[in-house]
Order: C-alpha cells, then sequence, then structure tokens
C-alpha cells in the first residue's frame, strides 16, 4: 500500500475502534432483527412461554403445542453490496460520495471482524465488478478495504439489479446485507424485496447536499456522470431549480417508499458528516427498538 492509502486505512482503523468501544463489542448481533441464533429443537408449550415461538404446523400434526428452540449462532455471514458507479465520483466538499462510501464499508467489515464474523463484498458499476468472498481475518478485512479505495470507477450506469440478484444467490445463509450506493438506478424494486425476506437488508444512501440545493452562480455545463451527456446547467433559472427541487423529492419519496414497503431500514449519509457518529447512533437507534 502506497502511504496515502496507508493513512486512510488507519483513520478508518481509529473510527471502526471508537465504534467498537462504544456498543459494538459483545452487543453487535443484537443490533439485527433475527441474527445470533438458529433453530435447536421444539419442546412442549410451558405457561409463561413466549407465544410467538409456538410452531402451529408441528403443534398442528403432533396434536400438542410445541415451541421452538434456539441457539446462538457462532458467526454471522455479513455481506456489503458497494456501489463504485460514476455518480458517487461527485463530491462539492472534502469527500466525495465513493470515499464516504468506502469509509463507512470498511468501517462495517472492521466490526463485523472485530466480533469474528464472516464479511463479503461485491463491487459494482455498469456491471458486477468483483466479488470478495466471505471470509474472517484483519488480512481479508485489509485486502476489502484496498479494493474499495482503489477500484476504479466506470462510467455508465448503475447495474445494482443484478448485484443484488448475486447476492441473493452467493447469500446461502441469512446474515446481513448493506447496500451502500445513491440508489440511482433503476429496476432493482423486486431483487431488494426477495433479498430482504430472507436476510436483514440496510440500504446505506449515500448524498451529497450541493446535488440537492444549488447555488445561483450562473450557467455551466454539466457532465452527467451515469450516461455521459453534456448539458447546460443556468443556475440562476427560477424553473431549472424548481425543477431540480420537485425532482430530488420524486425521488427522495419514491426511494424512501420503495424500502419501507420491502421492509429495508435506510441510513441516509452526507458527504460532510462525521460518517462513523452517524453509523453508530443509526445501531443504537436499532437496539432500541428491538
Amino acid at each position: 500500500m502506497n502511504e496515502n492509502l496507508l493513512k486512510k486505512v488507519k483513520r478508518i482503523e481509529i473510527a471502526t475502534k471508537r465504534m467498537m468501544d462504544d456498543i459494538m463489542t459483545g452487543g453487535y448481533k443484537s443490533h439485527f432483527k433475527g441474527q445470533g441464533v438458529q433453530f435447536s429443537e421444539h419442546r412442549q408449550y410451558m405457561p409463561g412461554d413466549d407465544i410467538r415461538h409456538l410452531d402451529w404446523k408441528v403443534s398442528a400434526r403432533s396434536r400438542e403445542p410445541l415451541v421452538k428452540l434456539y441457539e446462538e449462532e457462532r458467526e454471522l455471514n455479513v455481506f456489503i453490496i458497494a456501489d463504485l458507479s460514476a455518480s458517487l465520483d461527485f463530491g462539492s466538499l472534502k469527500n466525495t460520495k465513493r470515499e464516504a462510501l468506502a469509509e463507512l464499508a470498511a468501517m462495517i467489515a472492521y466490526a463485523a471482524s472485530n466480533t469474528g464474523d464472516k464479511v463479503g463484498v461485491l463491487l459494482v458499476t455498469d456491471r458486477v465488478e468483483k466479488i470478495i468472498e466471505l471470509k474472517k481475518g484483519r488480512n481479508h478485512v485489509l485486502r476489502i478495504i484496498r479494493d474499495l479505495l482503489t477500484h476504479p470507477t466506470r462510467p455508465g450506469g448503475t447495474a445494482l439489479r443484478r448485484a443484488l440478484e448475486e447476492t441473493r444467490r452467493l447469500m446461502k445463509h441469512s446474515g446481513i446485507v448493506f447496500v451502500l450506493s445513491d440508489f440511482k438506478a433503476e429496476g432493482f424494486e423486486i431483487p431488494v424485496r426477495q433479498l430482504s425476506r430472507k436476510h436483514d437488508v440496510v440500504a446505506i444512501r449515500i448524498e451529497d447536499d450541493a446535488e440537492i440545493r444549488i447555488n445561483a452562480t450562473g450557467r455551466f455545463p454539466v457532465l452527467d456522470p451515469e450516461t455521459g451527456r453534456m448539458f447546460d446547467l443556468d443556475t440562476r433559472s427560477k424553473i431549472v431549480n424548481e425543477s431540480l427541487r420537485l425532482s430530488n423529492e420524486a425521488f427522495d419519496l419514491k426511494t424512501k417508499t420503495l424500502f419501507k414497503q420491502a421492509g429495508v431500514e435506510t441510513l441516509p449519509i452526507q458527504t460532510r458528516e462525521d460518517h462513523a457518529e452517524r453509523l453508530l447512533q443509526f445501531l443504537k437507534r436499532r437496539k432500541q427498538k428491538r
């Protein structure tokens, strides 16, 4: 690794350690629904048992009420879908969306590794670029971080549908799937619903405020990174700004509705924010809800 890359990795390690010291160690699995346990056996229902654990089908066959017993799994499978398409190269301040995504994905990978869980990654642009299989260990995480920070961006759209379908194929056992993207993609509604039926899916939406609120400074040529098309943007035009505002509001509503209907929890992240703190607070809120 070159010196600049090593500095970034060190910064990510420090941020992740802060998270782990706060709430992750020993309680990491409790942040995710239905994970960390697996079915063990049945026993007869006893007064005081949680009726939610009744196995109605087996009880009907055996003609006596039976509850499911569970035991903790030794490890979780944590999978990260990382969108490295051209639209993630945008950034109005210190960090681009791509850099914010890489830092967040690396923190998740470190957190999973530090609790002994396997972690894997799928890198996607306008195609599935690379799949890093589920493994554990610090060297494995360092490889993930290196690829997240150095893999080249490819111009064109985002093959998010293909990425979700491929993840569903790869994840044989239930686990946690983090999808990190700006979700500027089409046709992924059905695959995300299918994936969330078996896995705990968390959508981390990477945003930059300048994409939503444009200062009225003049007319500029603008390149659409997803299509490669050039067009003039007059930021002084009230019509243009109103059109952009309505378009962003429609996209925001569509995305929120999609994830809500799919049972997917979302975490919006701005490039200017403290990424570690935002992720930490998100995990705390999830734990309080459960």
